[in-house]
Order: structure tokens, then C-alpha cells, then sequence
């Protein structure tokens, strides 16, 4: 049953407005009461527990957003609606629920899920409601943007036929990615992720860069700011929300960060984005799931963490008569395992992987990708022949050397039985000086490529 409070002070202002005017009709004042908005709507809390909140009172909707007002210290907390039955319905707070009862009173949003949005987001760091946590001041945005949307269309998407630098050796030469791909970086903890992230950010040509921190530690936002990107936020948007947030503030700050991509998107630009991790993003949605019964799958994840990722990342792309978003998703692969149910659905998903190895991380190489296990799949239709063949034959040097590596440590090899192998043996020094770079250094794409042509041809 719908409950109302009445809003005294719009029907007190109607009252002065009709004592003051010539005498009204009847038909007249009812249309004019009709106009009114005198009471509010409202449904009450009859359950709650840490993750959850049961209420009744409200015809609501999926997705609907509601805001929960503590009858005791007037507090408020914004949630979700996540679960519909006949009677009642299941809320998921954006924060924690700590202070709140059960008779709290439930208050329906007009706007639902949306966020402001435009230039002024530059430079800035910001919640996933666009609330700045920089210490700055407000930020104003020119435009309002809905958190979820659908995908670009698959008839509307352009075609991917041009590469995107980002400034690191390997990727641009080994696996050169297009304006519009979608690429996952693979590792486990503490492998290098966040240091790769830094340097295709500071690397890229792109004009305008958002980069999402979900599910991180707080200690490694700032330590991102300054280590991973100089300290130069110029044309970056930083989108966070970190691991002491709510489930629902980690997952929806991944879909707020996209908006704010496709936003200057439409403005015609080419977008890098960049998430940092996956991993953390499918956590949240495993605790929202599992918290309203969903059945647990692989390493108990619901079906809806699965489900949730191509929402995501299907979302970047690029759009014809718009610009572009190229997006690197970095995946957290727990145990180095490249099975794990997450890695294995982005891979899926994804135009391409970067797998770091932590065995090169251990023989110094940085960034440590291993370019046998990675692949870009649009790199062959960007790229020229000269280039292609170059990267063909530099793959296949380096699978001659990690095929022989144990014959060549203890001697067993002897020169000469193999021509291609003794090439591949007399390059050694110079294929790892390519794949080694420190990471406050940026290379040139075009300077990259041809150094890749001179040695595969020497």
C-alpha cells in the first residue's frame, strides 16, 4: 500500500495565491489543485541486513534508484533496486547501511542513474557520481548522461583500420593495436600491471583519456597520480572507487567511467579508456549476487557476473560519424591461472590479450609481456607487409630460442644444426634489448617499426 506525505508548504503557497486573487470558479481551482504536487510518495523499510534491504510500499522497477531516510538522525543513502517481488522489493545501498532500521521510510528518484558530464571533468578525480574527491572544488558538468546504455550497434560500428600508438615498444611493433579495439592486459598480483597502465597513458597520442581505479586499494590512487602518470592529469578524467566502497559503487563506477568516455566520444574524439581491473568490477557484482541468492558458478561467481562484462565492454568501439573508444582492461588472474572463469570470458569478449609473465619479470625484462601468449587480432589489417613480416619473424626467432633454451644453457646445442636457430641465437641480445623498456621512456611508433624491420632483416 502506497503511503504520502503531504508537502505543507506547496499546498500553504496555493492557499495565499487563491486568498489573494478574485473569487475562483470550482472548476478552475480543481484544475490548479490538480497541477499541485501536494503530497510525496514513500515505502518503508521492513528488513535490512549488511548488504541488503528489504521494503514494501512502492510500484518500482528494475534499476529504479531510490533514496532511504533514517527516521532517527535524518541520514540518507542512495540504493538500488535489484530484485522485484509482488509485495516488496530488494534495495542495494550505494553505501553502508549502519544507522538505518526497519521502518526507515523509502523515497523514490525522478532522474534515475545518470550523471553530469563535460569538459570541465578534465584534469579532475572523481567519484563514480562525478562528486570530486580532489580537493578542488566542484565540477560542473554541461550535460547529462545515463550510466547504463546499450551498445554501439554492430551495423553502426566503423571499421577498425587505423593503428593507435601507445608509446611501448612491444605493443606498438608486436602487437600494434587499431583506434576502436578492445584489449585485455593479463597478470597476476604484482607482476606490473599499473606501471603498463602508466606508460600507455603517458604514451598514447590520444586526445582524451578516463581512466577507471575500481576495486583498487586507496593507497594506490595517489601513488598512480604521481608514479604512474608524472603527476600530469592534463586531458584525463580519473574515475574511483575503491575496495572500502560499496559493491554497488565499484560496479556502477565502471559503467560511469564508460559514459564519460562515450561522452567525448560523441564529441568526436578518439578516447583511450582504461580500467584497472576487471577482476575487482566482476567481485562486486559476485557479492551483489550472491546476497540476493543467486546460485554460484566457477569459483562462486553467479551467471550475472558473467553476463555483466559484455555490457561493459562492448560499450567501447568505434562509431561511425562519432569518434572512438580504445579500451585496455586490465584482468587481476588470480594464481597466474589463465583459466580463471574472469580471464576466460575477456578473452572472449576482447579483440585482443596482453599476457604479462612473471618468469620475465624475474630475468628483469619490463614491460614483461609475453608476446607468444599475447595476441592482437585487428594488428594484421592495420598494419603494412614490411611490418608484418618483420613481427612474424621476430615471433617465430623467439619461439626458437624458449623451444631450445634448456639444449642452449647446458651446451647441448652445437652451431650449425640449425640455421634459423643459430640466427635466432646470434639476435638473442637484441630482440630482449627491443622488448625491454624503462618505463619513463616513450618511443615513436615509426621509429619503433622500422628498428624491428633493420633487425629482422640483418
Amino acid at each position: 500500500m502506497k503511503k504520502h506525505v503531504w508537502n505543507f508548504s506547496a499546498l500553504l503557497t496555493l492557499i495565499r495565491a487563491t486568498a489573494t486573487s478574485a473569487i475562483m470558479p470550482l472548476k478552475a481551482l480543481r484544475e490548479r489543485l490538480g497541477k499541485e504536487k501536494l503530497h510525496t510518495i514513500f515505502g518503508t523499510i521492513v528488513k535490512i541486513s549488511p548488504t541488503v534491504m528489504v521494503a514494501e510500499g512502492l510500484h518500482v522497477s528494475i534499476g529504479d534508484t531510490v533514496t532511504i531516510v533514517s527516521d532517527v538522525s535524518g541520514a540518507e543513502v542512495m540504493g538500488m533496486v535489484s530484485e522485484v517481488e509482488r509485495n516488496r522489493f530488494f534495495i542495494t545501498p550505494f553505501r553502508f547501511v549502519e544507522g538505518f532500521r526497519a521502518g526507515d521510510k523509502v523515497f523514490p528518484n525522478q532522474t534515475g542513474m545518470a550523471i553530469e558530464v563535460g569538459d570541465g571533468l578534465l584534469g579532475r578525480v572523481v567519484d563514480p557520481f562525478m562528486k570530486p574527491i580532489d580537493g578542488k572544488g566542484p565540477v560542473w558538468g554541461s550535460h547529462v548522461e545515463p550510466i547504463i546504455k546499450a551498445p554501439i550497434a554492430a551495423m553502426k560500428r566503423g571499421m577498425i583500420d587505423e593503428p593507435f600508438m601507445v608509446g611501448v615498444k612491444t605493443i606498438d611493433g608486436l602487437l600494434t593495436c587499431g583506434k576502436g579495439q578492445k584489449l585485455g592486459i593479463f597478470a597476476g598480483s604484482g607482476v606490473g600491471k599499473s606501471t603498463l597502465m602508466g606508460m600507455i597513458v603517458r604514451g598514447s597520442q590520444a586526445p582524451i583519456k578516463v581512466v577507471a581505479l575500481i576495486g583498487e586499494r586507496g593507497r594506490e590512487v595517489p601513488e598512480f597520480i604521481e608514479k604512474s602518470l608524472g603527476g600530469n592529469l592534463e586531458n584525463t578524467v580519473l574515475v574511483v572507487a575503491t575496495s572500502d566502497d560499496s559493491p554497488l559503487m565499484r560496479k556502477y563506477g565502471a559503467f560511469s567511467a564508460m559514459s564519460v568516455a562515450e561522452y567525448f566520444k560523441s564529441q568526436g574524439h578518439d578516447v583511450l579508456f582504461m580500467m584497472d581491473s576487471v577482476t575487482r568490477f566482476a567481485m562486486a557484482q559476485r557479492e551483489i549476487g550472491l546476497a540476493l541468492g543467486e546460485p554460484p558458478t566457477s569459483k562462486g561467481y553467479p551467471p550475472s557476473s558473467l553476463t555483466l562484462l559484455p555490457q561493459l565492454m562492448e560499450r567501447a568501439g568505434k562509431e561511425e560519424g562519432h569518434g572512438s573508444i580504445t579500451a585496455f582492461f586490465t584482468v587481476l588472474v588470480e594464481g597466474d591461472d589463465m583459466s580463471d572463469p574472469i580471464a576466460d570470458q575477456s578473452r572472449s569478449i576482447l579483440d585482443g590479450h596482453i599476457v604479462l609473465s612473471r618468469e620475465l619479470t624475474d630475468f628483469g625484462i619490463y614491460p614483461p609481456i609475453h608476446i607468444l601468449n599475447s595476441a592482437s587480432r585487428v594488428m594484421n589489417d592495420i598494419i603494412s607487409p614490411e611490418h608484418l613480416a618483420a613481427a612474424r619473424r621476430f615471433r617465430r626467432l623467439y619461439t626458437l630460442l624458449k623451444e631450445n633454451e634448456m639444449l642452449i644453457r647446458i651446451g647441448a646445442y652445437i652451431k650449425g644444426s640449425d640455421r634459423e636457430l643459430d640466427e635466432a641465437i646470434a639476435k638473442k641480445e637484441q630482440m630482449e634489448a627491443f622488448l625491454s623498456q624503462d618505463a619513463t621512456v616513450i618511443t615513436d611508433f615509426q621509429e619503433t617499426i622500422d628498428s624491428m624491420i633493420v633487425l629482422m632483416a640483418s
